[in-house]
């Protein structure tokens, strides 16, 4: 299965595992709690995944690459304990409480959460003085002496043989207490993911292109040669930091992570020229609705590959219209909620500024204990720093006199936020119709519009602009391109472009 369907699997095991039935007890004894053992080549995203399961189901994750530690660390050190048995004493070599488990403990400590995932990655690479407390914690879920606290669900990841030297087959006895999951990479999974990960726009564009080097390890004179989806990934967030600095990307940068020669060349090269096609055709110009007519007689004659290089460029600047629309409507809601929750809460015109100050405080203290639980990614961050500095500037100031009147203040900065919505909706939708328009006239209803209509139905931003937009070219061509044998006939002739 791919990385997406794994996901699903395991999240289900999340959920079934711990559920709870009348009395408080698991349905699932914890003896019939198997864990799961996850095979799959490397980089392809099995430690994000545990990740976004973890906080999806509000839960804990404790994750451990086991082929860094010893067995002492795993398992705890020993120590001489004294004990008596049938009048004599005797020495008793005991153990000290594994690292692991104690890691455990300490996130409960912390976040006072009692449920989670531990998560340990490489299990069938460690040594051979380490193979049998593996075993033993697969099978038994213990480190020495120490057991995993109930509540908490065993997640184990591993590479097949043929990507790491030092793996390990596991016997038909631990295999029988496990829930085996095979996973391979898939680059229509990743893409999806990519996108809403918002991957650079210049790799998601090449990948479009050179789909088959999404994946890649092979064998040469040189060594190993691997392009892996971690590398897409980090790579991304140091082409986005490079641009911001104004700084150039050469081959031997992309190698650092994409370790292959030839599509590390490659993608340094398309890196260049999609930054060309920005400039050259003024994707800015084209989505405010002003096209020169010079960029309609290049588009002409442009072959394939400067083609989808536009329509992923336009597709990058309308999606930050949909980005900042996405925003402003979170912070729109939000704002409606809280005031609307504070007014209705309130028994006395006394105290309302009080209740004002008090909810402001429990919004922030919850979004602390979030954040520091590990739950809260750098949008949600983003998003609370602007909502509680519109809240605060639009709260009570202190010289109304009545709860009306500070409501009446409240409202009016809540009025500044919607319009600062419904500009940038209108903003969104003109660049949308604009976007159609350049589709329309260099384009027509061809493969690129396919390409366009179909990341504007995969997108969730633009999915969630579009299912409050109207935009009647959109279900038009969604219609007619995208459903039945012409989407067939159109999407087989792109592979064979």
């Amino acid at each position: 299965m791919n990385i997406k369907q794994a996901k699903e699997e395991i999240k289900n095991m999340v959920l079934t595992y711990l559920a709870k039935d009348a009395d408080g007890e698991y349905r699932i004894p914890i003896v019939r709690q198997r864990p799961i053992l996850m095979i799959g080549p490397p980089g392809i995203g099995k430690t994000q995944v545990m990740e976004q399961i973890a906080k999806e189901c509000g839960i804990l994750l404790v994750s451990y690459t086991i082929t860094h530690h010893t067995r002492q660390s795993a398992v705890g050190l020993p120590f001489i304990q004294e004990k008596n048995f049938q009048g004599r004493s005797y020495s008793v070599t005991e153990y000290t409480m594994s690292e692991i488990i104690a890691s455990v403990y300490e996130r409960m400590e912390e976040t006072g959460l009692s449920e989670g995932i531990l998560f340990i990655d490489e299990i069938n690479c460690v040594s051979e003085t380490l193979a049998p407390t593996m075993l033993q914690f697969l099978q038994c879920k213990r480190f020495g002496n120490q057991s995993v606290p109930k509540g908490w669900l065993i997640v184990a990841a591993g590479n097949p043989p043929e990507y790491n030297k030092s793996v390990r087959e596991f016997d038909m006895v631990t295999l029988d207490r496990v829930r085996n999951i095979f996973v391979e990479a898939d680059y229509k999974v990743f893409c999806e993911y990519a996108r809403n990960q918002k991957l650079h726009g210049a790799l998601l564009s090449y990948l479009k292109l050179r789909p088959k080097n999404f994946y890649r390890v092979e064998a040469d004179v040189d060594g190993m040669e691997y392009v892996t989806a971690r590398g897409w990934e980090d790579f991304s967030h140091l082409l986005c930091s490079y641009e911001s600095l104004h700084l150039p990307v050469s081959k031997e940068i992309v190698y650092e992570y994409l370790h292959h020669k030839d599509v590390a060349e490659d993608v340094a090269a398309y890196v260049d020229l999609y930054r060309k096609y920005q400039d050259d055709y003024g994707i800015d110009e084209i989505l405010q609705g002003r096209v020169k007519p010079a960029v309609f007689a290049r588009i002409y004659e442009a072959g394939f590959d400067e083609r989808l290089s536009v329509v992923n460029l336009l597709l990058d600047g309308l999606f930050a219209y949909f980005q900042n629309t996405f925003f402003e409507k979170n912070m729109t809601d939000a704002y409606f909620d809280f005031l609307k929750s504070w007014r209705k809460s309130m028994d006395s015109e006394s105290n309302f500024k009080e209740e004002y100050e008090r909810r402001l405080k429990v919004i922030s203290e919850d979004f602390l204990k979030k954040e520091k639980d590990g739950f809260a990614d750098k949008e949600e961050k983003e998003r609370h720093q602007r909502l509680t500095e519109l809240l605060k500037e639009g709260g009570p100031s202190g010289e109304e006199k009545s709860l009306e009147e500070a409501f009446v203040r409240s409202r009016g900065f809540f009025d500044e936020q919607r319009r600062r919505l419904e500009e940038s909706e209108e903003a969104a939708g003109k660049a949308l119709e604009s976007a159609f328009d350049f589709m329309e006239e260099a384009f027509e209803a061809g493969e690129e519009m396919v390409v366009f209509v179909t990341e504007l139905t995969v997108s969730k931003k633009a999915a969630a602009f579009l299912a409050e937009y109207s935009c009647g070219r959109y279900l038009s061509y969604s219609s007619q391109l995208l459903i039945g044998s012409r989407k067939r006939e159109l999407l087989q002739e792109m592979k064979h472009v």
